[in-house]
C-alpha cells in the first residue's frame, strides 16, 4: 500500500497560518473557547497517522506549548539549515534538510503508511511536489489581514475534489478535499 499524506490545519478565513512573527495567539483564543473536548476531529485523524512531517517554525512554536503534543510518534522536522533539536524531546523526533520526496520514500520504506504535512511552507514544498493526497482545512472566523498563508506560488494547478464540509455552532468551518489530477511526485 502506497503512502498517503495528509493536511489538518487551521487558517483564519483569509488563509493565514500563524501572524508575520508566527503567533497563533487568535488560534489559540479561538480555541479557547470551543466546548469543552471539542477539538474538531484532531484527535482521530492524529490516532491514523504512523507519522509527522512538521517545518521547522511550527516545530519552534510546539516547543512553547507546555508539553510535548506528540508522544512517540515519528516527528521529522523539515528545515533549510541545521538543526539541534533540543534535549529531553522523544527519540522519535529527528531533523532533516531533505527533499519532500525524499522524506516520504524514507517513510515508506519505514513502513509508514499516513504520513502528516504540517506547516505552512511545508505544506507549500510537498503540494509543489505533487505528494499531497488529502487537504482537511478548519477556517476560524477571524480576518488577520497580513500573515504566513497556508497557500504559496505554484507551478501547476492543483485540481480538488471536495469530500465535504462540517462547520459548528462556534463559527469554525471543516472542508476536506482529495487532489486530484497529474501530479509529479507520484510518478
Amino acid at each position: 500500500m502506497a503512502l498517503t499524506c495528509s493536511v489538518f490545519i487551521a487558517t483564519s478565513l483569509d488563509g493565514f497560518v500563524a501572524r508575520e512573527d508566527g503567533s497563533i495567539d487568535w488560534l489559540e483564543a479561538a480555541n479557547a473557547r470551543l466546548p469543552p473536548g471539542e477539538d474538531c476531529g484532531y484527535r482521530e485523524f492524529v490516532a491514523g497517522i504512523d507519522a509527522l512531517v512538521l517545518g521547522r517554525r511550527s516545530f519552534e512554536k510546539v516547543l512553547t506549548f507546555e508539553r510535548w503534543p506528540y508522544g512517540e510518534l515519528p516527528v521529522l522536522v523539515l528545515s533549510r539549515r541545521p538543526l539541534a533539536l533540543p534535549e529531553g524531546l522523544p527519540p522519535t523526533v529527528g531533523a532533516t534538510q531533505k527533499a519532500p520526496a525524499e522524506i516520504v520514500a524514507r517513510f515508506a520504506a519505514d513502513g509508514a503508511r499516513h504520513l502528516y504535512v504540517d506547516g505552512g511552507q511545508t505544506v507549500q514544498s510537498f503540494l509543489a511536489a505533487g505528494l499531497i493526497d488529502d487537504l482537511t482545512i478548519t477556517v476560524v472566523p477571524v480576518l488577520l489581514g497580513q500573515g504566513r498563508p497556508l497557500f504559496g506560488p505554484l507551478t501547476a494547478d492543483v485540481e480538488l475534489v471536495h469530500l465535504g464540509t462540517r462547520s459548528w455552532p462556534f463559527g469554525f468551518v471543516q472542508s476536506r478535499y482529495r487532489v486530484v489530477g497529474p501530479r509529479p511526485g507520484r510518478g
